[in-house]
């Protein structure tokens, strides 16, 4: 059971009381006679064909508040587009799928690349932002939910504890972040997030001071959790990375648009597990060797636009002060497993450690080295400002593909 304790200066809403997933939504129908709710899934084809996707959708479809369901589906021919037509009509709620590999999206992405507002990477970020647009272009839902499609552990009790707090009229906030324990198989899980960003976070604070900033990322239970909710306004403004700062850019994007009583993060599942991306030591090109560089460098962007001054000394001094702080982490995390029977295996664990810390210097030498680098997609507000009827074009396009293959 959880405890009620609130850490930094961001809402942290438990799970106290094991409360039944029946009681919440019948709340959440209640509330979306207010506030219709929609649910984002940026999608993989080939998790169309994996363990969890199927599960979660039989799941989704037993959720009666849900108003919309928008899916984004990459990598995917004309053929695969069609079966996820069929793959999601198990859905009982009203949704659509945005084919991004089709013709009508790619030639809509190409008009914005042009104008120089159209994402620059394949990936998460991207489908996610395209997601978005169409649910501004829908105008349908007020409340909005975001989560992977790659969770084995999933039940709907997720989605409506992740939810919950900005679809209930009563509450104030405008963004809410899962958290859950990384604990899955007798292991403890979330390398990135335990090995670097908290251990990085802490250092940070040591070499360039604390900062507002600084201690309200140190705020959340778990910065890299996927999963998210917001009101729809936070839509129009928000500018996400394209690579994998995803999840530290929208956090960040949050702190610069909102105050911090308007956001909280809510314990929403009590195991939870996905798929694993390998350490990749050999490549800092993908894997978590990739990931650890963009989180990095989307933390020093952000340092940077509030002041901070960095060159390859303080990087260096950041390096060797996370690294004494994180394997300090990694003697930590070992006794919390043993105390509750679980492995962790403290030369892989230190593997990691030496990896990221690596990748520090990596992410510092590029930072200084690229400072034109502009990995934001820009916000829906710009790109309707250069593009008026681009909403409706993303909305039409979505049917039209829907229509010609249905």
């Amino acid at each position: 059971m959880a405890d009620f304790y609130q850490n930094g200066i961001v809402t942290t809403l438990h799970n106290l009381s094991e409360r039944p997933v029946e009681d919440l939504e019948k709340e959440l129908v209640s509330f979306a006679r207010r506030r219709p709710m929609a649910l984002i899934l940026p999608s993989l084809f080939s998790e169309l064909e994996g363990e969890a996707l199927p599960h979660i959708v039989s799941e989704i479809s037993k959720v009666p508040y849900l108003s919309q369901v928008v899916i984004g589906l990459d990598r995917a021919d004309k053929e695969q587009y069609k079966h996820a037509l069929g793959f999601f009509d198990n859905l009982g709620q009203n949704h659509r799928i945005l084919w991004n590999d089709g013709p009508r999206l790619k030639a809509l992405d190409n008009e914005l690349s042009e104008l120089g507002l159209a994402p620059k990477e394949l990936g998460k970020g991207r489908n996610v932002w395209y997601c978005m647009g169409y649910i501004l272009a829908t105008g349908t839902a007020e409340s909005v939910a975001l989560h992977d499609c790659d969770i084995l552990t999933y039940d709907r009790s997720l989605l409506a504890r992740l939810i919950y707090p900005v679809a209930n009229p009563q509450f104030n906030y405008e963004f809410c972040k899962g958290y859950y324990a990384r604990v899955a198989n007798g292991k403890i899980n979330g390398r990135v997030s335990r090995l670097l960003v908290t251990p990085m976070l802490r250092a940070l604070k040591r070499v360039i001071g604390n900062t507002d900033y600084l201690e309200f990322m140190d705020s959340f239970r778990y910065p890299l959790a996927g999963e998210f909710s917001f009101r729809r306004d936070v839509l129009n403004d928000i500018r996400i990375p394209s690579d994998w700062g995803l999840e530290i850019g929208v956090l960040s994007e949050m702190h610069r648009n909102y105050s911090s009583n308007r956001l909280c993060q809510a314990d929403i599942a009590k195991t939870y597990d996905h798929k694993h991306q390998d350490l990749s030591a050999d490549n800092d090109a993908g894997g978590l060797s990739k990931m650890s560089i963009d989180i990095t460098k989307a933390m020093f962007r952000k340092l940077a636009t509030q002041g901070e001054t960095f060159n390859m000394e303080t990087f260096r001094s950041i390096k060797a002060t996370y690294y004494r702080i994180a394997l300090d982490f990694v003697e930590t995390y070992h006794n919390d497993a043993v105390m509750n029977g679980l492995n962790l295996d403290i030369h892989n664990e230190e593997k990691a450690v030496e990896l990221f810390a690596q990748n520090i210097m990596k992410a510092g030498e590029s930072f200084l080295d690229n400072p034109m680098e502009t990995p934001f997609i820009p916000s829906w507000n710009r790109v309707v400002s250069a593009m008026p009827n681009v909403l409706e074009r993303l909305k039409d396009a979505v049917e039209q593909d829907y229509n010609e293959c249905k």
